[in-house]
């Protein structure tokens, strides 16, 4: 929808994520009047809740290692799955990625990543689509942060994700101890305390991990 830029940027603040003070985002100051204001318009069309506008323990995660690693997207396609704000999708295009992709069902979450990369300086092509339709992706790096919060999209997410891992992909996965993460296949790169809100979590703190994602999960016993 062609008002969605005019809607971010009225009801979000430019600022900073815990983790990335390098970073500017188009943010929700606060959790509820953001949710208050979408409200009617989320019953009206179906849309799914603002969680573009808040920056995630998963994605912070996924950028800040990108940004003290920059040589794991240097010169490569990444892709930046179910992007929400686009902050991971940002954080490889400042770690000089060849092309950045960033895919979201969301047309709201579409609109803040275009206003979000322009903020910071960054390349990135949207994709509006579901990705996890079809097998055929071109990236060489693909990055997943808190995708694990639902048993619907966890499943169809890392059944995905690991199918690309299968043929050829490095999949990074950031998750701050979502109840669907997967348990096995995984090896830990790194781990990172996240400052949170209550307002969206249950503590003030996360420790969210930075995982590589296996083709397959290893074998019982």
């Amino acid at each position: 929808m062609s008002h969605w830029p005019a809607f971010i940027e009225a009801n979000t603040q430019i600022l900073s994520p815990p983790l990335l003070p390098e970073l500017r985002l188009y943010l929700a100051s606060e959790v509820t009047p953001l949710w208050q204001a979408t409200e009617a318009l989320l019953e009206r069309t179906g849309l799914p809740p603002p969680f573009w506008a808040f920056a995630w323990p998963g994605g912070q995660a996924l950028a800040r290692h990108l940004l003290d690693r920059p040589e794991l997207a240097r010169g490569r396609i990444v892709l930046d799955f179910a992007a929400g704000s686009g902050i991971a999708a940002i954080a490889a295009a400042r770690a000089g990625a060849a092309r950045v992709l960033a895919s979201e069902i969301d047309p709201a979450a579409c609109a803040a990543i275009r206003l979000n990369a322009a903020l910071n300086g960054a390349e990135v092509e949207i994709f509006a689509a579901d990705l996890t339709q079809s097998a055929d992706c071109a990236a060489e790096l693909i990055l997943a942060g808190d995708v694990c919060y639902e048993r619907g999209m966890a499943e169809g997410a890392i059944s995905w994700l690991r199918l690309q891992a299968r043929l050829g992909a490095t999949v990074l996965l950031a998750d701050p101890g979502r109840a669907y993460r997967p348990q096995d296949g995984l090896e830990e790169l790194a781990h990172y305390r996240v400052p949170t809100s209550r307002d969206l979590e249950d503590s003030e703190e996360r420790r969210a991990v930075v995982w590589r994602l296996e083709a397959a999960a290893a074998p019982a016993g």
